[in-house]
C-alpha cells in the first residue's frame, strides 16, 4: 500500500468531484480464513484487497489482478465447484454476488449523484440571479453541514448490530483529531484551516457562477482532480504518471479553449479565473487532508464536517453581516429573501455530499465519479434551453478535452501492464483457438480419405 495517495480527502469537500479517501469499515480481506474455509470473508482466495493508492480504482466490477477474464460459470457450475472446494469457493461466489449488487447500486448512485450535482449548480444560477449574495449562500449552505454526523449515527444505529450511545460514538470519532480528542487547540489547528479552504472554494465557485455559464463552471471544476495530482505529486512525493501529466495537460488546455471560446472578454476570463480557483483550494483542501490528518473512517468523516458546520457558525457568520451593512451584499428586506431556494440549494449541495463520502459503502469510488462528469453534458442541454450559450466548435472540443483528462485519471496506477497482459491473454487464445482450427480440419481430412468408396 503506497503512503500516500492522491484521493486524499472527504469528497464533500466544496462539491469536489475528486474521490473519497473515507475508509470503509470492515472491508478488508483475510486470506486466512478462507484458507481455514471460513464462509463470508469479503475477497475470495488469492485475491487482494482494494488498495487505497492513488487512483487505484476497481474497474468493470472487479479488481484487475494477473489471472485472465472467464465466462460467468452456471449455476451447476457452481454448485458442483462449491461440492468440490468446499467453503472457500462460497467465499468467490459470495464475492461476485456482492459485486452484482454494487454495480446495481452504482446505477442508482450515478444519478443520483449527477442529478444532486447538476441540480445544485442550475439551483445556484437561480438562486443568484434574485439574491446576490454568494458569500451569504456559502455561508447559510455550510451551515448544514452540521447534519452529516445525526444522519450518519442513525445509520449506525440501524445498521450496526453493536449499539452506543451518542456520547460514546462522538469520543470514538473524536480520536481522529489526536489523542486528546476535539480540544480547542485541535480544533483551531486541524480543523479551522479547513474551514477556510472550504469557504473560500465554494465562495469562488458560486461567484463563478454569477459570471459565466454552469456548463463551463462544471466542467472546470472537473479540473481539480489534475490539481489534486499535481498538489501530491509535489507535496505528498506521490507516484510519477505520465498518463495523468497527461492529463493535466489536457486540463490546461482546456481552460485556455475555454477562454478563446469567450474570445477573452474581461468577463468571461474572471469567471473562469474564479473557478479555477475553486478548483486550486478545493485540491490544496485535499492535499492538506492527507498530509495533516491522513484517511478518516465513516464516522470520522462525518464528525469532521460536523465541526466544519461549527467552526462556520463561530468565526464565519460576522462576514456577511459585515457584507450587508457596507452593502457589498445587500437586500432590502428579509421577506424578499427567496428561502425556498437557498434551502433546496443547501438540501441537494448536502445529498451530494452525502453520496459520495458514504456511498463507497454500497458501490465503486469509479461510478461515484462517472456521476460526477454526467452532470457536465445535463448542465449543457439545460444551458442550451434556457440561457444564450453558444456551443461552438471550439467551446465542444474544450469540454471533450478536460472530460477526457479527467477519465484519464481515473486509471489505475498499473493500467499499462493490465493492458499489456489482457493483450498477452487475448493473443495467447486467438493462437489456440486457430491450433485447434486446423487440428479439426486435419482430423476432418483423414477421417475423409479413410471412408470406404463404393464402385457402381
Amino acid at each position: 500500500m503506497k503512503k500516500h495517495s492522491a484521493r486524499v480527502a472527504p469528497l464533500s469537500a466544496c462539491n469536489s468531484p475528486v474521490l473519497t479517501l473515507t475508509r470503509v469499515e470492515g472491508n478488508s480481506c483475510i486470506r486466512s480464513d478462507c484458507e481455514n474455509g471460513k464462509v463470508g470473508t469479503r475477497l475470495p482466495c488469492g485475491t487482494s484487497a482494494v488498495r487505497s493508492t492513488s487512483n487505484s480504482w476497481i474497474l468493470g466490477g472487479a479488481e484487475l489482478d494477473d489471472h485472465s477474464p472467464s465466462p460467468a460459470p452456471t449455476e451447476a457450475q457452481i454448485q458442483a465447484a462449491i461440492e468440490a472446494n468446499g467453503p472457500c469457493h462460497q467465499c468467490f461466489v459470495k464475492y461476485s454476488v456482492t459485486q452484482i449488487k454494487k454495480c446495481s447500486w452504482g446505477i442508482a448512485i450515478i444519478l443520483c449523484v449527477c442529478s444532486s450535482w447538476s441540480g445544485s449548480t442550475q439551483l445556484a444560477k437561480s438562486t443568484l440571479s434574485r439574491f446576490d449574495a454568494p458569500f451569504t449562500l456559502t455561508w447559510f449552505s455550510t451551515n448544514w453541514n452540521f447534519f452529516f454526523f445525526p444522519i450518519y449515527y442513525v445509520g449506525y444505529i440501524l445498521k450496526s448490530n453493536e449499539k452506543q450511545s451518542p456520547k460514546q460514538k462522538y469520543q470514538e470519532c473524536c480520536r481522529f483529531f489526536g489523542d486528546n480528542g476535539l480540544t480547542l487547540k485541535a480544533f483551531l489547528t486541524k480543523a479551522a484551516p479547513f474551514g477556510v479552504l472550504w469557504t473560500l472554494t465554494n465562495y469562488l465557485y458560486l461567484h463563478a457562477i454569477k459570471k459565466i455559464s454552469t456548463t463551463d463552471v462544471s466542467a472546470l471544476f472537473c479540473c481539480n482532480k489534475a490539481f489534486v495530482f499535481l498538489l501530491s505529486w509535489i507535496i505528498l512525493r506521490d507516484k510519477f504518471m505520465g498518463v495523468r501529466i497527461v492529463a493535466a495537460i489536457f486540463a490546461i488546455a482546456g481552460i485556455v479553449m475555454i477562454t478563446y471560446a469567450d474570445g477573452f472578454h474581461s468577463h468571461s476570463v474572471i469567471g473562469i479565473a474564479l473557478v479555477v480557483g475553486s478548483a486550486s483550494m478545493s485540491a490544496l483542501y485535499k492535499v492538506l487532508f492527507k498530509l495533516i490528518l491522513g484517511g478518516a473512517s465513516f464516522g470520522e468523516a462525518a464528525l469532521f464536517l460536523s465541526v466544519l458546520a461549527i467552526f462556520n457558525v463561530l468565526f464565519i457568520t460576522c462576514i456577511p453581516i459585515i457584507l450587508y451593512f457596507t452593502k457589498v451584499e445587500y437586500w432590502s428586506t428579509f421577506e424578499k429573501i427567496p428561502w425556498c431556494s437557498l434551502c433546496g440549494f443547501s438540501v441537494l449541495q448536502l445529498t451530494f455530499n452525502i453520496l459520495v463520502n458514504f456511498g463507497i459503502a454500497i458501490t465503486y469510488p469509479t461510478l461515484i465519479s462517472c456521476g460526477i462528469v454526467l452532470s457536465v453534458p445535463v448542465n449543457a442541454v439545460v444551458d442550451h434551453y434556457s440561457s444564450e450559450i453558444v456551443f461552438n466548435s471550439v467551446r465542444v472540443i474544450a469540454l471533450a478535452i478536460i472530460g477526457l483528462g479527467f477519465f484519464l485519471l481515473l486509471l489505475p496506477e498499473d493500467w499499462d501492464v493490465w493492458i499489456i497482459k489482457l493483450l498477452t491473454r487475448l493473443k495467447v487464445r486467438k493462437k489456440e483457438e486457430s491450433s485447434e482450427g486446423n487440428n479439426s480440419t486435419v482430423v476432418q481430412f483423414r477421417l475423409y480419405r479413410t471412408r470406404p468408396s463404393f464402385t457402381h
